[in-house]
């Protein structure tokens, strides 16, 4: 039997690495979601190698019914739900809690945090019946650090690392295990912008440097695989020694 996973935020630099991981995989099919129709057309564009059956569909993770659409596409497809990984998110403007409007702080909350929630609600109506399943929701090791001028994504990322131990406990005695990773600063579209000087900056603050998106999905695998049965309400930090200091 093959196993299915889905994922939530399947654009941009991690939620790519983590679809050409999970679709490349042996008897393993994937359903992919983002909010962004060019994103997820590059995504699948760049599957290069596919073992199993890969599907589709654009969703906003801040609308349940959405999220609701990606879960029962598997369940149609496939039959059954085995992973979920949540993994959209938003960036919050920059600057001081003052200079911060309601708004910022509502999409945050709204994508980062019900985003979560939403995927959360939307797996375990399927892994409960089927008394298995993993959870895998991505926060951020600025959820475990204090970031200045960033306080809504620090304070959303730590309320996913708080959501994933709070469902962990919730959901294992229905075989599901949730857990997060914390990523630290990996290369994306965001950095393309900035100075080189920068650059060398947020490295410096990384023992190990930056890294890249394809360094974080050996935890994603980790923690969806069997290898993980006794592992529950983890928070997997993966941020090359920046929280280590």
């Amino acid at each position: 039997m093959s196993r299915v996973v889905v994922i939530n935020g399947a654009g941009g630099a991690l939620g790519a690495a983590l679809s050409s991981h999970f679709a490349a995989a042996p008897d393993t099919d994937v359903v992919l979601s983002d909010v962004s129709q060019a994103s997820l057309d590059a995504t699948v564009a760049g599957l290069t190698t596919v073992d199993g059956e890969v599907e589709a569909l654009l969703a906003d993770v801040g609308e349940p019914d959405q999220v609701e659409a990606v879960v029962a596409r598997a369940v149609e497809r496939f039959g059954r739900l085995d992973v979920l990984i949540s993994n959209a998110g938003v960036l919050s403007p920059n600057g001081r809690i003052h200079n911060l409007a309601p708004e910022d702080w509502e999409r945050a909350f709204r994508v980062n945090v019900m985003g979560a929630v939403n995927g959360i609600k939307a797996a375990v109506g399927v892994m409960r019946p089927q008394g298995s399943g993993s959870i895998v929701l991505t926060a951020s090791v600025s959820g475990l650090t204090a970031w200045s001028h960033a306080a809504p994504y620090c304070a959303t990322k730590a309320a996913v690392i708080q959501l994933a131990k709070v469902a962990a406990v919730e959901y294992a005695r229905d075989g599901i295990r949730v857990s997060c990773v914390c990523p630290g600063t990996f290369r994306s579209a965001i950095h393309e912008e900035l100075p080189d000087a920068a650059i060398e900056s947020i490295a410096g603050r990384h023992p190990l440097g930056l890294g890249s998106a394809d360094d974080l999905v050996g935890a994603y695998d980790y923690l969806a695989s069997d290898a993980s049965r006794w592992t529950t309400g983890a928070a997997l930090v993966v941020d090359g020694g920046y929280s280590a200091p």
